[in-house]
């Protein structure tokens, strides 16, 4: 049955596929969609074959496209990147005369180009090409796991495309708009399991120990979609409106794998009724992997979800509630991709927001709705809007849609604009037109361009069909095509008949840039009054707005807004004063706006103390989650200066302890999760603001626990761990190791070599680079382990890695290399780094691949300028109220 309904949908899309892209490189110049294609040939299916040699490193490839060549040609250039080719033949659809092709390999375009002795007419083709290629240790392309398990060392293997690069294993048109079936076949192991975006067809026997398995055809899509793993896995399953979901692991791992499943379930239910169109695919799996990336922690590939471990499984020795969240989280961002990026996929990644932006705001939403216990709304909300605002603000910022003409580009646009600011922006979108609207729009949309691509002002166009009277594509554009913040500054006149009348003025928000000339949005704004009735309007430069009621001024309300609220000093008065019976969510996006407000000079540094210091104890939480995380922010500007960072942390110190002692090192029955969460990270502030008591009961407890077992609860290990790791003396340090080299757990393995990076101690610091560039932690975990040393030890991280580039090199996957080496110094308050930074940009980027060297920059410049500028206002805030 699953055959003959996979089978319907690729001979029913085929001839979509072709029409489809032939429609859109017709289109007009304007129109076009991008390519680095010549556009007069496009593929409507795939017949891959391929022979993985593990041990080699290396694979056997052949495939067989079916192209149509839309007007004559002597070449058919496609993508091919790593591979070397035996044979290339081009043959006509009726099976007769067959043309052979000379081959040029462009490595720099990452082309390969097929030229025949005469002109190709227009027509059907089939295009084989038999290839060899490259088993990479990273993750692009077809790579390969090593990792130890109980039963000892193990390689398996995995594909991981997005953005470009399945043309490391498939010579392809490897771009989003050239959608087309694929037909897999692959000769493994015959004791390993065999995974694809399809279930599998047929398993054969062909001697020597391997299999010959097929999988069912595809649906169409694009190509950086298609998935294949091969090793010694386990698969558990269960059913959901007639998909079956499964999740697999190495071996003996399964059942860290329920929760995942069970939730996998939980989320399809819930997505096949939000989108109005069924998952297609016979079956859904979550594919575990040892390891990690520098890029990526999980990738939609369409029916076969690949996701690391330490995302996917939660281990009962190891994992905490955090993680349990962490991971419904992934699973619910990536399930929601099935729809927004794999059923309809941006055409270009222009619109990667599309595909981003939206499943990011989809899991968010799942995440609320369907764990109402976890109260992530109000993190989720004001975290994501703070995540894409700290990229936002900087001068070297970009609109959401962005204009992509390189790999690399396009490696870069995987971002906090494409991902958080996206989510904020349709979580504000939403608030306006209302949630049923909305939906209606999203249903609209999908059942639209279901197979195909799209672009964004498709999106708005659907909007603007749902609800009509609304300024949907106005403010859509103004939020997407131009970069940065709106700031909404607010005066209030005396409150009269039981009204308050508000004077909103529009400018925009910048940390970088205090004399830029605005920019202009239309601003969906919600206000209200203390007790009063929430009222709205879309602010274009200035307006009026009249709120019911004359109790505290709130604007923003509810927080789905996407721009920073300026109060005039009276009405910020008044909410400090107000400030304990606020809302949790309005409280939380109130301190995020202080805290970037005042270190931008806009008002008092010290704001977000005030705000701090009149948050009552027994407030939610995730306030107090959030307010220490900004005192720990806060502590990192008077790193160097030990007299005034010992002032601070006395003040910091006392503000927390109260907090600590309500929640205690101990679990308390019935206790909420977000408690729990808050009981691991204030033990982590406090251990980095050096609370005395707080380190010396982490590492007694650490001592205890090999006579006493309740000394290190689960719950705690991850946060005792670092707690000693990062006060570790050589001793300790050394136990660590011993632990780390023991361990046969791969997502335990890979955490304990990470914790060897966090030392304080600057010549522990360095042991830990020196290990990483040795075998032992694994090759996909040593460039994260220079990278948490950066985090301590910025210049020592960067130092290092630039005069080990070539060995490290080998230790970042492609698509982050540019970012990864700014990112090593973008902590450092030292101006020499700036220097060091621009160098090694000019020395080994593109010109239009430096975006994230000069976001490094920017940020340097900025901490440096809040260090000198604003922490004085601090100090003096400190000497009045510290004490």
């Amino acid at each position: 049955m699953r055959i003959r309904l996979a089978s319907a949908i690729a001979l029913a899309l085929a001839g979509f596929c072709s029409a489809g892209i032939a429609a859109a490189l017709d289109a007009p110049a304007s129109t076009q969609t991008p390519t680095q294609l010549p556009r007069d040939v496009v593929p409507t299916h795939y017949d891959v074959s391929v022979a993985p040699h593990a041990s080699s490193l290396s694979f056997d490839g052949k495939v067989v496209v079916d192209v149509e060549v839309l007007q004559p040609t002597r070449s058919i250039t496609l993508n091919a990147i790593d591979l070397r080719f035996a044979a290339v033949t081009l043959t006509p659809a009726t099976g007769k005369g067959a043309l052979k092709a000379k081959v040029v390999v462009d490595d720099k375009a990452q082309t390969a180009t097929f030229t025949f002795d005469k002109p190709v007419p227009a027509g059907s083709y089939k295009l084989a090409m038999s290839y060899t290629g490259k088993i990479g240790t990273q993750a692009n392309g077809l790579f390969a796991i090593d990792y130890d398990s109980k039963a000892g060392k193990k390689r398996a293997l995995y594909t991981q495309f997005e953005n470009s690069d399945a043309r490391r294993f498939i010579p392809s048109w490897d771009e989003p708009n050239y959608k087309a079936t694929f037909d897999l076949t692959a000769t493994v192991p015959a004791d390993q399991m065999a995974v694809s975006n399809m279930p599998v067809a047929s398993k054969k026997d062909v001697g020597h120990g391997l299999s010959q398995v097929t999988f069912q055809p595809s649906p169409k899509m694009s190509t950086y979609l298609l998935f294949f793993g091969t090793g010694d896995f386990d698969r558990v399953t269960t059913q959901q409106d007639g998909t079956e979901i499964g999740v697999i692991t190495q071996k003996g791992l399964s059942a860290q794998g329920a929760f995942t499943l069970e939730s996998g379930k939980a989320v399809l239910k819930e997505y096949n009724d939000y989108f109005g169109v069924k998952f297609p695919l016979p079956k859904l799996d979550n594919v575990a992997s040892p390891g990690s990336s520098q890029f990526f922690s999980a990738m939609e590939n369409w029916g076969a979800i690949y996701t690391f471990e330490y995302a996917l499984l939660l281990d009962p020795s190891f994992s905490t509630l955090q993680d349990k969240q962490n991971v419904f989280g992934t699973a619910a961002h990536e399930m929601a991709h099935q729809w927004f990026g794999d059923l309809v996929t941006m055409r270009w990644w222009d619109d990667l927001w599309l595909n981003e932006g939206f499943a990011s705001w989809m899991a968010s939403r799942t995440t609320a709705r369907l764990h109402p216990e976890w109260n992530t709304k109000l993190g989720d909300t004001v975290g994501a809007r703070e995540s894409a605002m700290g990229r936002d603000a900087v001068a070297t910022t970009h609109p959401v849609v962005q204009h992509v003409e390189t790999v690399e580009q396009a490696s870069q646009a995987f971002d906090a604009i494409t991902y958080s600011k996206g989510e904020s922006v349709i979580g504000m979108l939403e608030a306006y037109v209302g949630e049923e609207n909305w939906r209606t729009g999203v249903r609209n949309y999908i059942k639209a361009h279901a197979y195909g691509n799209a672009v964004s002002d498709d999106l708005w166009r659907a909007m603007d069909e749902a609800a009509p009277g609304k300024q949907i594509t106005t403010i859509a554009h103004d939020f997407t095509l131009q970069p940065g913040i709106p700031l909404i500054r607010v005066e209030a006149s005396a409150c009269s008949k039981h009204a308050t009348t508000l004077k909103l003025t529009q400018g925009e928000f910048t940390r970088d840039r205090p004399d830029k000339q605005p920019l202009r949005w239309h601003v969906p704004v919600i206000a209200q009054a203390a007790g009063g009735k929430a009222v709205s309007t879309v602010v274009d430069g200035e307006a009026s707005l009249v709120v019911p009621g004359c109790g505290t001024l709130l604007v923003n309300a509810g927080q789905s807004g996407y721009y920073r609220t300026l109060y005039a000093p009276a009405q910020f008065a008044a909410i400090r004063k107000d400030f304990a019976r606020i809302a949790p969510i309005d409280q939380l996006g109130l301190i995020g706006d202080a805290w970037a407000l005042g270190m931008a000079g806009l008002q008092p540094a010290s704001s977000f103390l005030d705000l701090a210091k009149a948050t009552p104890l027994d407030a939610d939480p995730q306030i107090w989650d959030d307010i220490a995380g900004d005192l720990s922010g806060m502590d990192e500007y008077y790193d160097g200066d030990a007299k005034r960072q010992a002032a601070f942390r006395a003040f910091a110190v006392k503000l927390l302890d109260p907090v600590f002692q309500r929640v205690g090192w101990e679990a308390k029955p019935g206790e909420s999760v977000p408690t729990a969460i808050l009981r691991t990270h204030l033990i982590s502030v406090l251990s980095g603001l050096n609370d005395t008591a707080v380190v010396a009961e982490a590492q007694r407890r650490y001592a205890a626990q090999a006579t006493d077992p309740s000394a290190v609860p689960v719950a705690l290990r991850k946060t005792i761990l670092s707690v000693v790791a990062h006060h570790a003396d050589a001793a300790t340090w050394d136990k660590l190791h011993a632990e780390a080299r023991a361990e046969k757990t791969p997502q335990v393995k890979d955490r304990l070599y990470d914790l060897l990076a966090v030392a304080e101690d600057k010549a522990l610091a360095q042991r830990a680079l020196d290990l990483a560039l040795t075998g032992e932690p694994g090759a996909t975990n040593s460039a994260g382990m220079i990278s948490v040393v950066s985090r301590e030890h910025p210049e020592l991280g960067f130092d290092f890695a630039l005069a080990h580039r070539e060995q490290v090199d080998k230790l970042v996957d492609n698509s982050s290399r540019s970012r990864y080496y700014p990112r090593l110094g973008s902590g450092s308050y030292n101006p020499a780094m700036i220097d060091k930074i621009n160098a090694y940009a000019n020395q080994y980027l593109d010109p239009g691949s430096r975006r994230d060297a000069e976001t490094a920059v920017a940020s340097i410049k900025y901490r440096i300028m809040v260090r000198n500028e604003r922490m004085p206002d601090v100090d003096a805030w400190l000497a009045k109220n510290g004490g």
